[in-house]
């Protein structure tokens, strides 16, 4: 079978009695089966995550973390759960300089892997917010890990790439790998580790994961690979439930995660495009594109220097009232005075942090019920397979969120023991501002694409009036790294003389088409009109859909 073209554009999905969005069919039918059984947004949204492990797990799975906004329809009230994990007690500079990996840790390193957050994240969101048990929560996952799956397109592509890249050479990374290679799109694929897993979870919890065999399992392969993880780091592992960060934008309220997630990048954005007229350019003319552009080159530069672990103590300045960094970095002043910065004419590629304080392979899950609750979720391993090291015998792979770490001693995002590193996973939702009405959970994954695909796609949806499969569908531009000297990769679709005269500009453009447009991400969203009805939609450069209930 020849590997399909990125030439795949649908229609909004409409309904009434709940709907799901994910990058992969089948997880959106084990979402859908729970709202069927009376589940919840968030029951939902778990079910379709563990079957997204199953179905994509070179995207996601237990040795990742997650992340999760929920809506509350009865008070209007939105809860961010962070669900990533800390890095190991032992591992420190001092550490990482006798053993000559300073100042670069290569980013499939033993070390890189951090406490998987995933598990108590889904236990948590449950005990708050779940309504069935988790027993039927993971059930459909459990039946597609035993019983075998055909491995959709777009997936096995990458479940190849990541056979060459990792498993083949991670320790027992062969288990998630047909005879060391990826399968082939529709070949089937069963993972019985995984389903002994999801099984072992459903029974003791979260703690049969971080106190148990699995735990066990987890050390011996991060020390048979040279790590240094123990089994007192995976016990003392906690979620936290935190206030989300939000930004008013016009008539909206848009919501992330607050750090060490990097949610408040699209806010910055935001904040700084509020001051211009952005909706009166066409989504994809020169004024506008540049205009986002240079907002995000100034938003990843404030995030790239402040976006840390704040539970931890560091050097990063800090304001005379107690405030956090992130919450300063929000203002409407701040933004003025960011906006300042940005020639409507020309491009600026050095962009340095802001001081307000003197005056990065994933996948995204949502689902709306008939209730008109709301769940963003978002759960990852990080590049792919994460450093590709498998627990023996339980069908996951290891993240590797710590390569995210800055190895600066004095900088706010540094490693260190039990830290959280900068993540780049971020679940958006956006509200109404005039009585708090849910317009819709929304998400673009993949890695430092994530809050760019936000601004842009929360753009469409609030300036533009799109559906969010048309928003979904518009293309797209990427700051290829984050950084804000990063070329700009511009995807096919946008038109050449546009790209022609950013070029002029002088932002260093990359048209970019056919398998390379990976680097756009890859998004869902469901809007719930005032009606009550869901309009949903799914990225077309990934093998997912939307699905209702009527």
């Amino acid at each position: 079978m020849r590997p399909p073209e990125f030439n795949s554009y649908r229609s909004a999905v409409f309904g009434t009695g709940g709907m799901v969005a994910t990058s992969q069919p089948l997880a959106t039918a084990a979402g859908l089966e729970i709202l069927a059984k009376g589940g919840n947004a968030a029951d939902a949204c778990l079910a379709a995550a563990a079957a997204l492990n199953v179905t994509e797990p070179c995207s996601t799975g237990l040795g990742g973390d997650m992340f999760a906004l929920f809506y509350d329809a009865q008070t209007c009230q939105v809860t961010a759960l962070n669900g990533s994990g800390r890095a190991p007690a032992a591992l420190t500079l001092e550490r990482l300089q006798r053993e000559g990996l300073n100042p670069n840790l290569p980013p499939l390193h033993p070390y890189t892997v951090t406490v998987p957050g995933a598990c108590a994240g889904w236990f948590d969101l449950h005990e708050r917010h779940g309504t069935l048990s988790m027993s039927d929560i993971l059930a459909p996952a459990i039946h597609l890990a035993e019983k075998g799956f055909p491995v959709a397109p777009l997936t096995a592509y990458f479940w190849q790439r990541g056979a060459e890249r990792q498993l083949r050479q991670a320790w027992n990374g062969q288990e998630l790998t047909i005879a060391g290679r990826g399968p082939n799109p529709g070949e089937m694929f069963r993972n019985p580790g995984l389903a002994r897993t999801l099984r072992t979870i459903a029974e003791g919890g979260k703690q049969a994961f971080y106190q148990g065999e699995i735990a066990q399992a987890i050390v011996h392969a991060l020390q048979q690979a040279g790590g240094c993880m123990t089994l007192e780091d995976l016990a003392s592992h906690v979620s936290t439930w935190e206030t989300p960060a939000s930004v008013s934008f016009g008539n909206f309220r848009v919501y992330e995660c607050p750090p060490n997630g990097q949610g408040i990048t699209a806010l910055l954005a935001l904040n700084i495009l509020e001051g211009f007229d952005v909706g009166a350019y066409p989504a994809l003319s020169v004024e506008r594109l540049h205009l986002e552009i240079e907002a995000l080159r100034l938003a990843f530069a404030d995030a790239r220097r402040y976006v840390a672990d704040y539970a931890m103590k560091s050097d990063a300045p800090s304001d005379e009232t107690q405030q956090s960094n992130w919450e300063w970095l929000l203002s409407k002043d701040y933004a003025a005075q960011r906006r300042k910065q940005i020639n409507p004419q020309r491009a600026s590629l050095d962009q340095q942090a802001g001081r307000p304080f003197s005056s990065s392979d994933t996948v995204y899950v949502c689902a709306v019920d008939k209730w008109g609750n709301a769940c963003s979720f978002i759960n990852s391993n990080y590049m792919g397979f994460g450093t590709g090291i498998v627990p023996k015998g339980w069908g996951f792979s290891l993240q590797n969120r710590g390569h995210n770490f800055s190895l600066e001693p004095h900088h706010p995002n540094c490693l260190a023991p039990r830290k959280r590193p900068y993540h780049t996973i971020i679940p958006g939702l956006i509200t109404r501002e005039s009585d708090g009405s849910l317009f819709g959970p929304f998400g673009v994954m993949g890695g430092f694409m994530q809050p760019q695909g936000h601004v842009q796609v929360g753009l469409a949806l609030m300036l533009d009036g799109l559906d969010p499969q048309s928003a979904l569908n518009l293309p797209r531009f990427c700051l290829e790294d984050g950084q804000p000297s990063d070329a700009v990769a511009l995807e096919e679709g946008i038109p050449v003389p546009v790209m022609a005269a950013l070029a002029e500009m002088g932002h260093p453009v990359r048209p970019t088409s056919g398998w390379s447009r990976a680097i756009f991400g890859r998004g869902q969203v469901i809007v719930r009109e005032p009606s009550g009805i869901l309009i949903g939609g799914s990225d077309p450069r990934a093998d997912g859909c939307a699905m209702t209930l009527v």
